[in-house]
């Protein structure tokens, strides 16, 4: 199968990005090159790309895919987590830009060996790269009450505690492993109830497990501040996610670091010192055009999030 990750509002990224010749910029989510490759054309002749994924076929896809750039970039399978160690280890600076693109790939959506999809009959295992945990790990493994916890937290699924419920009761008999046996369970709590619209009644649960498995929001978290920090001044970056957890924590990062003071609003007066690190350029969050989403109905859900740095 081949890897193909169609680029999400990449002329909305390119606006913010602004990528110019001889800059150097970080895709941290580089999947099969989309981004990358339009950031790569509008950096000639000499300007680097590191590319950050922790799929390992990604990185073999875009080596493909951007083999005429071959001698202007660095591909690292990694999480993009480790940035400060990775950018180090790659001695790129001068940084002018980095892009987090938070959705799952096409590919790995179809590629029923990874048991992302609801459709089909896939083992249930969700990982990126290679942790040790699976989703069936945590679906044969977790209390009730912390499924309960991950449904609601991460896929803000309403019926959290009883789809946890129907889990409990079914592994007790036979485990669970497989991707349809789930889907089997959430729909017969949804049998007699309203159901989401325009989605699938599972989207919710395995976008939860996909988040616990690979932690995604704790990943997040890490990866803003070192980007931050790593940026030359003048740099940007741009956050897309899908989801409004993913959405919440760059919207609140941002809103911190473009602020002064941040001590609590009882103290009479600020003993933080906190220095503004960045503007914020997207003053509500950007989403995808319509006819982006005709063409590419994943991309509905995307919310671009840009900042640029104004400190050294």
């Amino acid at each position: 199968m081949q890897f193909k990750h169609e680029p999400v509002m990449i002329n909305e990224v390119l606006e913010y990005l602004k990528p110019q010749a001889n800059e150097n910029f970080i895709d941290c989510t580089l999947g099969g090159g989309g981004h990358a490759k339009e950031i790569l054309q509008r950096t000639s002749p000499n300007g680097q790309l590191l590319g950050i994924d922790l799929d390992s076929q990604a990185i073999e896809a875009a080596k493909k895919n951007l083999k005429e750039f071959k001698s202007r970039m660095v591909l690292v399978s990694d999480n993009y987590k480790n940035l400060a160690k990775i950018i180090y280890d790659a001695g790129i600076n001068k940084i002018s830009g980095i892009l987090l693109d938070l959705g799952l790939s096409s590919y790995e959506l179809q590629d029923q060996s990874r048991g992302f999809s609801f459709k089909g009959s896939a083992f249930l295992d969700m990982r990126f790269g290679s942790t040790d945990k699976t989703a069936a790990d945590v679906i044969n493994h977790y209390k009730e009450e912390e499924l309960a916890r991950i449904f609601k937290e991460y896929g803000e699924e309403r019926h959290a505690r009883l789809i946890a419920k129907e889990i409990i009761t079914a592994r007790k008999k036979n485990k669970i492993t497989t991707t349809d046996q789930l889907v089997d369970l959430i729909e017969r709590v949804y049998k007699n109830k309203p159901k989401p619209r325009k989605i699938n009644v599972a989207t919710k649960v395995f976008q939860a497990l996909r988040i616990e498995v690979n932690d995604e929001l704790d990943n997040l978290k890490k990866v803003l501040p070192d980007a931050l920090a790593v940026l030359a001044k003048g740099g940007k970056l741009v956050v897309i996610s899908f989801h409004s957890l993913e959405d919440k924590i760059v919207k609140e990062f941002f809103k911190k670091e473009s602020r002064g003071c941040i001590c609590p609003l009882e103290l009479p007066e600020c003993q933080c010192q906190h220095v503004p690190q960045i503007k914020i350029l997207t003053k509500k969050v950007i989403r995808p055009q319509q006819s982006e989403i005709a063409i590419n109905p994943r991309s509905r859900s995307a919310k671009l999030r840009a900042v640029i740095k104004i400190v050294n």
